[in-house]
């Protein structure tokens, strides 16, 4: 679904035109004018979605940034939704704000006279005409799986396949790691979930994305972090480390003289990518300055001198 197509505009539309060519869409598409019309239903569903993404500038520019097919994998219908208020909007077109023509949300699966399914919740109202805009079937229940994936996996993108088991029986899905994806994100999978239980469509499966630990780095966003230990000595002296890449590059990264415990040192460009289209984050040197468990006694004898030096 390539929302500027479905509106008609471009990535360097403004609001006020993206906001114009909904109103046009809108008007044209809605229930009330397309009385039992399901392509027109459809099509209202359609420019709705759209124009949820387009006008939010942090969805437009995550839409933008991913392109749709990986937008739709990190944005399920509830967080495209999130935060819009279509009564609002029709209501600036002259549609609701009560009568017949008024319209709202409601958080149950169910259909009923007057209703019409809109993004996966049914719109209710008395403004889908005369005769009502018919019962839709009942959509299955959503189900949520967890999935771990490695910063491997984050680098480079994945493709996974796994099992489901629902209701006695078992399914191979095959899913698409996006590049970049975070820990806690949502990857949806349509109609993956329960069947519905009245003939209509399956819900979706939310596979959540939990990122295993690694056994050299650590992320900060799109940043990784290692840690180097060095002797005392060469956090005075100064001294090299080599560092490793996720993808096997090795890098020596230079320790300057007098660099004191938790310092970071950044290798530009080498961390996580920032979505499939995005620049990459860095890697962080982090310095710990290693302190002997033992000390020989010609050891302890320097750092006596050293301390009467005061360092």
């Amino acid at each position: 679904m390539e929302y500027y197509d479905i509106l008609g505009v471009t990535k360097g539309s403004t609001p006020a035109e993206i906001k114009k060519s909904y109103r046009k869409l809108a008007l044209k598409y809605h229930p009330d004018k397309n009385d039992g019309d399901k392509a027109a239903e459809e099509k209202f569903k359609e420019i709705s979605e759209a124009y949820a993404v387009l006008s939010d500038p942090e969805k437009k520019k995550q839409y933008d940034t991913y392109g749709s097919a990986n937008f739709h994998q990190r944005y399920s219908q509830e967080d495209i939704f999130r935060n819009f208020d279509i009564n609002d909007i029709l209501r600036q077109f002259n549609f609701g704000g009560g009568g017949k023509q008024n319209m709202h949300f409601r958080s149950n699966m169910g259909g009923g006279p007057g209703q019409f399914s809109f993004f996966g919740q049914d719109m209710a109202g008395q403004g889908c005409g005369s005769g009502g805009c018919g019962q839709q079937p009942a959509k299955g229940q959503d189900l949520t799986y967890q999935i771990t994936v490695t910063l491997e996996d984050i680098m480079h993108g994945a493709e996974r396949n796994i099992t489901l088991r629902t209701n006695g029986s078992a399914q191979n899905v095959s899913v698409k790691i996006p590049k970049g994806i975070e820990a806690g994100k949502k990857l949806r999978l349509k109609e993956k979930g329960n069947p519905s239980p009245a003939g209509g469509p399956p819900g979706d499966l939310y596979l959540k994305v939990d990122v295993a630990a690694h056994d050299r780095f650590t992320r900060e966003g799109d940043d990784l972090i290692i840690e180097k230990l060095i002797p005392f000595s060469e956090a005075c002296l100064g001294t090299k480390v080599e560092v490793e890449t996720l993808e096997g590059k090795k890098f020596s990264v230079t320790i300057p003289p007098c660099s004191v415990n938790e310092s970071r040192l950044r290798l530009k460009g080498h961390g996580l990518p920032q979505g499939p289209l995005g620049d990459r984050g860095d890697i962080y040197v982090r310095l710990g300055v290693e302190v002997p468990k033992e000390l020989s006694q010609e050891q302890e004898e320097l750092i006596v001198q050293l301390q009467k030096l005061g360092l």
